[in-house]
């Protein structure tokens, strides 16, 4: 499942043009180039056609350019296509439109055109305070000052201090947005390199860094993007430390941001969308499957919205977020079958976008649908999908490495493959304990495992219901639980002494959980 990535810039921008942007270029194109430069439109052409970059067959679809010309012409090819592309785009971006407000005041500015200058200052100022956009504030007050500087009006006592105020404001907020941005940016890197905190060892420095660079009065930010950092800082501290409840809150905080001013849904759209990602995630750790189902339905009518569907970062994000979720779902409420049927058709979208979507989603993909082929007892084809992240290199969420590990001893055992259990156990347990990632709820598992290898089935049960005794027991502990977020370890094991499917299980929760 993971995609093999093309090199070619130009080839990869091309293709993940949409049929209008393709269109448009044609005729921003034929409009504004010279003669000569409607070579690059046949060049366009090529690259389009082509399924994958192959210069040698580039070169036989344009007899008339040499080799020594293409890397020119695909420079100006590409420097054409963003052209194009910022003419189509320039009314449906905020951030857009205020560059362009800008630039026509540094052009009026360097005409000595001062007064004409000012007034988009004003307009693109405007916008800016609107839409909280303070780092592009600071360039547009900079330019007002030297052009006070330079153009005397009667009112310029008024004005310069309007500036300073409007400077000192500006400032500010850019400071904290600073500051809170760096946090959240942070912590999620920890996570997506190491996963949950391991030990308390580690979440006292998780816990440490976060106090400190967490700026004092926070209560008392109002600022949108503020609110939006400080969330997101919470959100993912809160992820790591495994605080699902805490995590919860600051998700729908986050969420709620948008809610009560949707404009900003179309001004920050990226944002809006990671945060109704992990508003899901939080429902799924709690196991809030009402307001997950009503949470994940609102998730895909703004999909299928006009706003989402008009650029491929917001469109390819929310397919892989709601995908996803709908593979918890199908994992939290045991519809393993239900969820393996939808499968196929995640894998052809991935394989259409395999350009936008990271290592990491794949990693995680592969790991939830090797859970669903365990949780359905298709352990050969779980094997398959576990493989696929065993082998990759071990630089990237160390957590999921070792529990596709811990699945992988736990498929072979199903499978009953006695001749290699014991030392994959051994290897298991010396990788897990080198990513410091084991628990007590890892360390009963492996007790069982080495001690059980060999008892017939109907001499089991005993020992299963011990072994099931003793994890519930860490059920409330979160420092001995991390695998419960990767592994339902407890419905595992009270289908094997119950008797029944696993799936059968987690409907029985998810119904009684109906009826509370």
């Amino acid at each position: 499942m993971m995609p093999n990535r093309q090199t070619d810039i130009l080839f990869q921008l091309i293709h993940a043009m949409e049929k209008a942007e393709k269109r448009h270029f044609k005729l921003y194109i034929k409009k504004n180039s010279a003669r000569e430069d409607l070579k690059i439109v046949r060049l366009f052409d090529a690259l389009d056609k082509l399924s994958e970059y192959d210069e040698r067959q580039l070169l036989k679809k344009l007899p008339d350019v040499e080799k020594p010309q293409l890397g020119n012409l695909k420079a100006h090819l590409y420097k054409q296509i963003m052209a194009s592309l910022r003419d189509l785009k320039s009314k449906e971006s905020v951030e857009l439109q205020l560059n362009e407000l800008l630039d026509y005041g540094r052009i009026l500015y360097n005409k000595g055109l001062f007064a004409q200058s000012l007034k988009f200052l004003e307009k693109a100022k405007e916008i800016g305070f609107a839409n909280g956009k303070y780092n592009f504030l600071s360039q547009v007050i900079s330019l007002e000052k030297k052009i006070e500087g330079l153009y005397i009006t009667r009112s310029m006592q008024e004005r310069a201090e309007q500036l300073s105020q409007e400077a000192l404001e500006v400032s500010g907020h850019i400071y904290q947005v600073f500051r809170l941005s760096n946090l959240a940016v942070k912590l999620y890197s920890f996570y997506v390199s190491n996963g949950h905190a391991r030990n308390e060892q580690e979440e006292q420095v998780v816990k440490d860094f976060f106090e400190k660079e967490l700026p004092a009065d926070t209560e008392r930010f109002d600022g949108f993007y503020e609110r939006l950092y400080l969330y997101q800082s919470y959100c993912w501290y809160s992820f790591i430390r495994q605080d699902f409840l805490m995590y919860f809150r600051y998700a729908q905080k986050w969420v709620n941001l948008f809610n009560e001013d949707p404009v900003r849904i179309k001004v920050e759209t990226g944002h809006y969308i990671k945060g109704m990602h992990n508003l899901l995630n939080a429902h799924f750790d709690l196991r809030n499957f009402r307001a997950f189902e009503i949470t994940l339905a609102a998730f895909e009518n703004f999909y299928k919205s006009p706003l989402c569907q008009q650029h491929d970062n917001f469109r390819i994000h929310s397919f892989v977020y709601i995908t996803a979720a709908k593979l918890n779902w199908h994992l939290m409420v045991g519809t393993f079958k239900e969820g393996l049927q939808q499968v196929p058709i995640i894998e052809e979208n991935v394989a259409k976008n395999e350009l936008h979507i990271d290592k990491h989603r794949i990693m995680v993909f592969n790991y939830k649908i090797a859970s669903l082929h365990f949780g359905y007892g298709n352990y050969k084809a779980c094997l398959d999908y576990l493989q696929k992240i065993i082998h990759e290199p071990v630089d990237l969420r160390y957590d999921l490495q070792c529990y596709a590990r811990l699945m992988h001893l736990m498929a072979h055992y199903e499978l009953g493959n006695d001749m290699i259990i014991e030392s994959l156990a051994k290897s298991v347990y010396r990788f897990m304990a080198k990513m410091k990632n084991l628990t007590a709820v890892e360390e009963a598992m492996f007790r069982f495992l080495r001690k059980n290898l060999h008892v017939p089935p109907r001499q089991l049960k005993p020992e299963l219901i011990k072994l099931l005794e003793q994890v519930k027991q860490y059920e409330k502990n979160r420092h001995q639980t991390r695998s419960f977020a990767y592994l339902d370890i407890i419905s595992y094991l009270e289908s094997k002494v119950q008797g029944k499917p696993m799936g059968a299980v987690l409907q029985d929760k998810y119904k009684q959980s109906n009826h509370r």
